[in-house]
């Protein structure tokens, strides 16, 4: 059981959570592609006076070694500018769907074959664009499934996001971890399909490759999918324009089931990894920059190189 909060830890979340509120409803008071365009120019002006630059910058070098000192500094300008839209879309997410002409699905009979079949699926994705607006189409096409998430370390703002979700339909929470990875077992059992992202650091899950380097992958999402014998669904969402959006619904991955599960479930982390490489290629400036993705040793080989280049 976890320590409740001295007096004033609670005090500085219970402000943080009215400035939160503050600046949600001071958001939603502008027209969409108002709040969207001016998130994008304050992050692509601050962003890179931020700690969380340095670690954009590195993952870029790492990613991308043979590109220009030009061609990164390109990169993580539009980067900024894509992350800004998507936090300040986030109070008017509710206006994001295919109901309000703002959200397009490519491959949406899929999501319609899989609503009517009844049969769970384990979608898988990345944090690609504004990933709020994937869960969306899920949910719009009828499909019942548990979104996973990361709560806030705030328990007041967290509060506050998963109101805000509701909004747009996602009411059903599975928070990572132990009991987190039980909720999902008893959805899948149900019937109903789960919603992973997997494309951030997981200490303790496999090494497979991405980018040409090992890094940690949770095995949860093909773990899943070879245990209930379900499809593995990647999707991807694009910005189309300002506050506009293009949700991809890829053809499945395939999975291996030789009996051998630590094979199987070896293969199905590295294809999840190739799947999300491949996005993050077609789209580097809609992928989330500002995360360690690559272990620690990736950072300080890096750091070691550049030395010996000053």
């Amino acid at each position: 059981m976890s320590k409740p909060p001295g007096p004033m830890r609670d005090l500085t979340w219970r402000i943080e959570a009215f400035g939160f509120d503050l600046a949600s409803a001071a958001l939603r008071l502008l027209p969409t592609d108002w709040a969207s365009g001016l998130g994008a120019a304050l992050f692509k002006a601050l962003g890179p006076l931020s700690s969380s630059h340095r670690i954009a910058e590195r993952n870029v070098r790492l990613a991308f070694p043979d590109w220009s000192d030009a061609e990164r500094e390109a990169l993580l300008a539009e980067q900024w500018s894509n992350l800004g839209r998507a936090f300040f879309e986030f109070p008017m997410t509710d206006r994001l769907t295919r109901a309000s002409g703002r959200v397009e699905v490519e491959g949406a009979e899929r999501l319609d074959e899989i609503a009517r079949g009844g049969t769970p699926v384990v979608f898988v994705s990345g944090h690609f664009s504004n990933w709020e607006v994937m869960p969306i189409a899920i949910l719009e096409a009828g499909i019942v499934c548990q979104i996973t998430y990361r709560a806030a370390n705030n328990p007041y703002v967290d509060r506050r996001i998963k109101e805000r979700r509701a909004r747009y339909g996602v009411r059903l929470f599975a928070p990572k971890g132990g009991e987190g990875s039980r909720e999902l077992l008893t959805a899948m059992g149900r019937g109903e399909s789960v919603a992973l992202m997997n494309d951030q650091k997981f200490n303790g899950g496999l090494e497979a490759p991405f980018f040409d380097r090992p890094v940690h992958t949770a095995s949860g999402p093909t773990r899943l999918a070879l245990k209930y014998g379900a499809s593995l669904q990647p999707m991807s969402v694009q910005r189309t324009r300002g506050a506009r959006f293009k949700v991809v619904v890829h053809e499945p991955i395939p999975l291996e089931r030789s009996g051998d599960r630590a094979r199987d479930l070896q293969a199905g982390v590295e294809k999840v990894n190739a799947f999300v490489e491949a996005r993050v290629r077609e789209r580097p400036a809609e992928w989330f920059w500002v995360h360690k993705r690559w272990p620690a040793t990736a950072y300080a080989e890096l750091a070691a190189s550049e030395r010996g280049k000053a």
